[in-house]
């Protein structure tokens, strides 16, 4: 791209009553130099089955190019028109749940043929419509795509056939999944139950697979279709979302967002995230991080917040913050769900950059300041190249066996936590990562990869890791890794089986831990951060140095985290679920004898630190105040340029951070 994008949605459908001239000279006033449309209204655009109306689309389109805003146009097709249902009630997904009703949007079988029928038709008709409009620079396909728990009859027909081509036989598929277990045996394909009532957690993980490839599938078919009609300089992207927690949280279970981005032009995210005193930019990171990834590549930001909810009206400066933070991350493009706050039905108190009285407000001004600067930096700030010696390996895989196979039953904790737990420290350590999944086979270039609860893995990623190690690299495992193969069938040697040898451990009993802690507090965390809780496994060092020992009366002989040394490198292996103070202590001790403990690290939380070289081939580095208070830093990296007062800045000078405050050094 040549320039940053900053934009928002708009919906000219949903406006109580005519103001798009009005909207748009605001736009302008706001620096607002692209919006996104059309993804959520196709019983607007077709009204009843064959009756198409796109009047809402062309003067949109034509009033935003007389004002050289640009446009990215959505494919309207996850929320199905009722007259769709209405004459096909069974596009409806099914779900463990039962028949799907009317209603919310995304409730689709997004295999059924029905459907697909309709949906490739409307996509038709609009992108042959818009594709030569000047205004359009791009397409979204979709919105937020999941695969909605659809498991109906069609599905499960599916996902039989996808077994006979995974399986060479019944026979096969029985013994590496323990289906004699309970009577669950299948003894002939035309027998094959439905998995939606099912106990065997191999078979429910194997579907939950086969669901995100029905995801990967449906968007490339949305690509295809679109591609027909792209024009010379336009992409296409798909806004991927995250884990909600309330706000974005961690990996997406519901898709596989390293195979499904492949057939895009560019990765875009949806990132929303507490804000406020909880604003402490993580999820900002972490959503940039996995969407930088996936393609290794600068990303959109097609939604993220402006005010939302009344526990996320940013505090005056945070928005700058916010959307400054996006660009850090090698965001090429910020845009704000929504322009308007709607007047009407479910997310009308999800407010928009404008409140309900579309008037100027506080956030609305903030955001001119924004666009102001985005217009006069873009040459130095787009398309940030970020170049991190640390990965944080994740996998959907052992996401969905750890929602079989959790911790303990009373626990809450799940798969993304322990991601959390790991991420967090190295975010507020400066530790810039990528996020990578098994799909990826080379490890050129990292000097560490973190592993967290890699349960369900296979035989060859475990050993791509092992001779990671043996190479020169330092990989750090959490507790529950490597204990399951890809089909969540338990290793039947010693725990952790095949990543033992290179951390140097073993075990076999595993416990929830009542009043156990690190003995002699070897992190000098304190009483209160040396407690651990929810897992530990009593582990046996073969050949690896313990960090750590339990203090209890009864498991005080195990060790609960070791390093060992192995080839060329290292492995760390943390056996237990411990506060965010130890485990900030290990990756700290790893990231240094890795020799990755630099200028950065002299800084940490509130004040994060971000770099990347931009085309000028320049180091643009970012400091971050992420707090109430005002704060400094001593300028330890030479002599630069201070980009957003146009300042010159010499090294040792001290720099001050206003609340919630930032500067921007190019050198």
């Amino acid at each position: 791209m040549d320039k940053l994008l900053y934009g928002v949605a708009y919906y000219d459908e949903y406006m109580p009553y005519e103001r798009l001239d009005k909207d748009i000279q605001m736009m302008k006033d706001a620096g607002i130099n692209v919006v996104r449309i059309a993804e959520s209204t196709w019983s607007t655009h077709e009204p009843q089955n064959g009756v198409f109306d796109f009047s809402s689309v062309d003067r949109v389109l034509d009033a935003m190019h007389a004002a050289g805003i640009q446009v990215i146009v959505g494919t309207p097709t996850y929320a199905v028109p009722t007259w769709m249902v209405k004459e096909h009630p069974d596009v409806l997904a099914t779900t463990a749940q039962g028949t799907g009703k009317y209603g919310a949007r995304q409730i689709m079988d997004i295999t059924h043929p029905t459907y697909l029928f309709y949906a490739e038709r409307i996509i038709r008709k609009l992108i042959s419509r818009v594709s030569k409009h000047p205004a359009v620079i791009g397409y979204q396909t979709d919105n937020e795509t999941k695969h909605y728990n659809t498991a109906g009859d069609n599905v499960q027909l599916q996902f039989v056939k996808y077994m006979r081509n995974k399986f060479s036989s019944l026979d096969d598929l029985n013994k590496e999944f323990g289906l004699d277990y309970w009577s669950n045996r299948i003894n002939s394909w035309e027998d094959f139950p439905s998995v939606v009532g099912t106990i065997n957690g191999s078979l429910g993980a194997e579907f939950a697979k086969f669901q995100r490839q029905l995801v990967t599938n449906f968007l490339a078919w949305q690509v295809g279709i679109v591609n027909e009609y792209k024009q010379e300089g336009q992409f296409v992207t798909q806004n991927f979302d995250f884990d909600w927690r309330g706000y974005s949280y961690g990996i997406q279970g519901d898709v596989d967002h390293f195979a499904a981005s492949k057939p895009f032009d560019i990765t875009s995210v949806d990132i929303y995230h507490p804000s406020q005193d909880d604003l402490t930019g993580i999820e900002i990171s972490f959503g940039g991080d996995v969407a930088r990834s996936t393609k290794q590549s600068n990303y959109l930001v097609l939604e993220t917040e402006a005010q939302a909810f009344w526990h996320w009206v940013p505090y005056p400066g945070q928005l700058r913050l916010q959307a400054f933070s996006h660009l850090a991350s090698g965001a090429n493009m910020v845009a704000y769900w929504h322009w308007h706050s709607l007047h009407n039905s479910f997310e009308t108190y999800w407010k928009g950059l404008l409140s309900h009285d579309f008037e100027p407000n506080p956030v609305y001004n903030e955001a001119k300041t924004i666009g102001r600067d985005f217009a006069r930096l873009s040459p130095q700030l787009v398309n940030l190249k970020k170049t991190n010696r640390v990965a944080v390996l994740f996998s959907n895989e052992a996401l969905t066996s750890i929602k079989w196979f959790g911790f303990n039953f009373t626990s809450d904790k799940k798969y993304n936590d322990v991601i959390r737990w790991m991420y967090d420290e190295l975010y507020k350590m400066n530790i810039g990562c990528d996020l990578i999944d098994p799909s990826v086979e080379s490890y050129e270039g990292y000097d560490v990869i973190v592993v967290p609860a890699l349960y369900a893995a296979s035989d060859a990623l475990l050993e791509r890791l092992n001779q990671f190690v043996q190479d020169g690299g330092h990989v750090v495992y959490s507790f529950k890794s490597g204990f399951a193969n890809e089909h969540i069938k338990v290793r039947s040697t010693r725990q952790p089986g095949l990543i033992s040898e290179a951390c140097g451990i073993s075990y076999n009993l595993f416990v929830e831990p009542k009043n156990v802690s690190l003995r002699d507090d070897p992190f000098e965390v304190g009483e209160e951060q040396n407690q651990i809780h929810t897992w530990m496994e009593l582990i046996t060092p073969t050949t690896a140095e313990v960090l750590a020992w339990y203090d209890h009366p009864h498991w005080g002989e195990y060790a609960a985290i070791t390093q060992n040394a192995y080839g060329k490198g290292k492995a760390t292996y943390v056996g237990c679920y411990t506060s965010s103070a130890v485990i900030r202590n290990v990756l700290e001790r790893v990231m240094k004898e890795a020799g990755l403990w630099g200028t950065d690290q002299e800084l940490a939380f509130p004040i994060i630190v971000k770099n990347g070289v931009n085309d000028q081939g320049k180091t643009i580095r970012y400091f971050f105040n992420y707090s109430d208070q005002a704060t400094s830093f001593i300028n330890a990296y030479g002599d630069g340029t201070e980009l957003l007062a146009g300042t010159a800045v010499s090294g040792e000078q001290t720099m001050v951070l206003e609340p919630w405050g930032f500067c921007i050094i190019e050198q």
